[in-house]
């Protein structure tokens, strides 16, 4: 698989099989993205990879939280505002997924709060004292990330909803105080039986983002 083709056969995985991934596939997954670049250097990634009964655990504290109504509080805050062309794109993701999913798509809430049943979730965290700008370079490792999963045949979704309550996290991945928490990326291999997989969302055309000068 070269680059263009894992760009275009990369797709957020709503829905994974329970199958573990092998520690020996994760961890060149994680050494084919420390390739990223990223300012002077500075590789600003500190990675926690939760995966066997520590993420039992944590799924465990999320339905509790979920019950209890709990208040999220992802460390990496939701945007205030979106512009109105995002605002009409987003429009576009349930219409798209009924079109691709049918009836599935109503089970997109539920997988939300299982983790989409993944066997391995990768937080991506970075000191809490750099700067915005050391979080172009942790986008750009998840990127990395991503698209090295899908040359081992692996599937991803990075999600705020695996963020939502970092003191499960810090407790179970024992991340400290410094770090900020930043990305859960969802990584296994895809139900391909489940067709809310089927789901791929559409890309606006380059005329509406993209301008070259003469």
């Amino acid at each position: 698989m070269n680059v263009i083709e894992a760009l275009n056969a990369r797709h957020s995985t709503r829905a994974f099989l329970p199958t573990p991934i092998e520690k020996e596939t994760l961890t060149a997954v994680l050494q084919a993205a420390s390739r990223t670049p990223s300012w002077a250097n500075s590789q600003p990634w500190e990675i926690f990879a939760a995966t066997g009964a520590t993420l039992g655990r944590i799924r465990g504290a999320y339905q509790e939280k979920y019950e209890q109504k709990a208040e999220a509080a992802p460390e990496t805050p939701r945007p205030g505002h979106w512009s109105e062309r995002a605002i009409d794109r987003q429009k576009q993701l349930r219409p798209g997924m009924v079109r691709d999913c049918g009836d599935a798509a109503d089970e997109f809430g539920a997988l939300n709060k299982a983790m989409f049943n993944a066997p391995a979730v990768i937080y991506i965290c970075m000191d809490k004292i750099l700067s915005e700008w050391s979080l172009y370079d942790i986008g750009a490792y998840s990127q990395s990330l991503m698209l090295a999963a899908a040359e081992f045949g692996l599937a991803t979704i990075p999600a705020i909803t695996l963020m939502l309550y970092p003191d499960v996290l810090r407790r179970e991945l024992h991340i400290p105080d410094n770090l900020k928490l930043t990305i859960g990326i969802a990584i296994g291999y895809p139900d391909k039986h489940n067709r809310i997989n089927d789901f791929v969302s559409d890309r606006s055309p380059l005329s509406e983002t993209v301008r070259i000068s003469d």
